[in-house]
């Protein structure tokens, strides 16, 4: 048996660390404890970092910032999330394999956040993934034989479900689903602000005529029972991927923009990052435009799933790798927009695809499988409540909040409860627009609660949420700063919240992790301007999943708890 070793716990234990002479990235890493204290966090796992990081934290030591370095380090050996997406079946089931080998080798939990939905962040920054349902449900087995009979939390496609194909197109949508535009009504908020006598202003769905409605469509399709592929969503489904393999077909002519550059038209280097394989194409994107090269501009200005400048091999070994960028080309392909009935078949599809992921995923005996549930300030409680049904929450252990956001860990806490207690009260036979919303009169919100959710907490659907960056809050432009602030794209002064653990002292909420990788770029943040300078900050912000030195040294001087 392996002897656990004494480890320092003190902050000053690793200051006196960093104060040693320091010659290289490895030194540091040497040089400092290699677990924080197992009961705080606990066991669960932490993923190799490229050599980005460990290079800031050499040179802020060589130039006597030890305690920066220290603070950036601490960051560094603080469990996280291990993401996967666009690689091959036989890639991805060799680095799970490894990831979750290594992790139970060290007694402890891995967390696996999967981005790999067709489609995914209608074709923006972060599009890829599988090329249709068939595509994806090879590389959800594969992932299945990777984990085996191992212990993994699964965070499944975040944005999957708050951000559909039907979104695509509505005002904001697009823009990675965070935009004030893009959110849903709240129709249980309208009763009880009138109730209490309150003035709404409640976000309005935006698009242009002939879009279509999320939430409608979930109604419909919900009409067929809560989490139940019927014969209208298998028919659309099986549209879908006709639809994607005449698009995969279409492909193999000539390419159009013949004269673009070599490098436009190969697509560009290969796009990788920590545990994740290679891009395998665009996947079945819901642009208006088709870039010629295959790969868009690369990964969410908001999101997940970011290539890494350096990749782990599955031996734990670090292997330096091309940093990814964006290939621009310029003259862009012009396609009709997707009619209201191709949207449809692709949430459908979508739906059939994170219901297949959970039926594979959840019954292995060491897994727990959480949906994508987007944040508070996104998605109504019975908005949200319907597009989990749909995507087959009832099998799996829960929902995820607030990944890669900064909502606060009290507004996730409660959203949290009111869309498990809906979940329950719908289960029950309850009408599910008869839910309370986070925006109800908090007092008015609890009594329904007693009144209505008789179920025991070990008897309804848990959650998880995300606090590597939430420590501070959502950020709040100033008034008519920008003409489009992007409040989710690297916005400025925010910390990192809680440290992940699994004693969270709420019975539904199984745990505070560290979804999104800290220190990591959101993308390029224009704010409504040309560029490229970020007009907040005045540089010009890393691509999306590239080390962001300044924001990660925001992340630690702001961090509440403080490292």
């Amino acid at each position: 048996m392996r002897r656990r070793r004494t480890i320092p716990t003190k902050p000053m234990a690793v200051l006196a660390a960093i104060a040693l002479p320091l010659s290289s990235a490895a030194a540091v890493y040497a040089a400092v404890p290699r677990e924080p204290r197992a009961e705080a966090l606990n066991r669960l796992y932490t993923p190799p970092a490229g050599t980005a990081p460990y290079r800031q934290v050499t040179r802020l030591a060589r130039h006597g910032d030890r305690g920066a370095a220290a603070g950036v380090l601490a960051m560094l050996r603080t469990p996280h999330a291990v993401w996967y997406g666009d690689e091959t079946p036989e890639e991805v089931e060799q680095l799970i394999r490894a990831t979750t080998r290594r992790a139970a080798r060290q007694g402890r939990v891995p967390v696996l956040a999967l981005y790999n939905a067709p489609g995914r962040d209608c074709g923006n920054y972060s599009a890829g993934g599988a090329k249709g349902t068939a595509e994806y449900r090879a590389w959800i087995d594969a992932v299945a034989r990777g984990i085996g009979n191992r212990r993994a939390l699964i965070v499944l496609e975040p944005d999957s479900l708050a951000l559909l194909p039907s979104d695509c197109d509505r005002a904001g949508g697009a823009a990675g689903g965070h935009h004030e535009d893009a959110r849903d009504e709240f129709p249980g908020e309208r009763e009880g602000a009138a109730e209490a006598g309150e003035e709404l202003d409640g976000g309005v769905d935006g698009g242009v005529e002939g879009d279509v409605d999320g939430d409608v469509l979930d109604s419909e399709l919900f009409a067929g029972g809560a989490g139940v592929l019927g014969g209208a969503l298998a028919h659309a489904e099986a549209q879908a991927q006709a639809e994607a393999e005449a698009r995969l077909a279409a492909q193999a002519a000539p390419p159009v923009g013949a004269d673009l550059p070599a490098d436009v038209r190969a697509g560009g280097p290969e796009d990788v990052r920590a545990d994740v394989g290679t891009d395998t194409g665009t996947g079945t994107d819901n642009t208006v435009t088709d870039t010629p090269g295959g790969h868009p501009a690369e990964q969410p200005a908001d999101q997940h799933g970011e290539p890494h400048t350096d990749r782990p091999t599955p031996d734990g070994t670090v292997k330096p790798t091309q940093p990814a960028r964006p290939t621009q080309p310029t003259q862009p392909t012009v396609r009709p927009a997707p009619t209201p009935a191709e949207l449809r078949a692709r949430t459908a599809a979508r739906y059939a695809e994170i219901h297949y992921a959970v039926d594979t995923l959840e019954p292995l005996p060491g897994a727990k499988v959480y949906l994508d549930a987007g944040h508070a300030g996104w998605h109504s409680v019975t908005g949200i409540v319907g597009r989990l049904l749909n995507a087959g929450v009832d099998h799996a252990t829960g929902f995820a909040i607030n990944v890669s956001h900064y909502q606060t860990d009290e507004d996730n806490a409660w959203y949290g409860r009111l869309i498990s207690s809906c979940l329950a009260y719908v289960a029950d036979g309850g009408n599910i627009m008869d839910c309370p919303d986070q925006r109800w009169p908090r007092l008015r919100a609890e009594r329904w609660l007693e009144i209505h959710v008789l179920d025991e907490p070990e008897e309804m659907k848990h959650f998880v949420t995300d606090t590597s960056r939430n420590g501070r809050g959502p950020w709040t432009p100033r008034a008519g700063s920008h003409a489009d602030p992007q409040p989710w794209c690297n916005p400025p002064g925010r910390g990192l919240g809680i440290r992940p653990t699994t004693r969270t002292g709420d019975p539904l909420h199984d745990a505070a992790l560290w979804v999104k990788t800290p220190g990591e770029s959101d993308g390029q943040c224009l704010r409504g301007t040309a560029g490229p300078r970020d007009p907040e900050r005045g540089t010009v912000d890393p691509e999306a999943g590239q080390w962001f030195p300044e924001q990660a040294l925001e992340l630690v001087r702001f961090a509440r708890p403080s490292l």
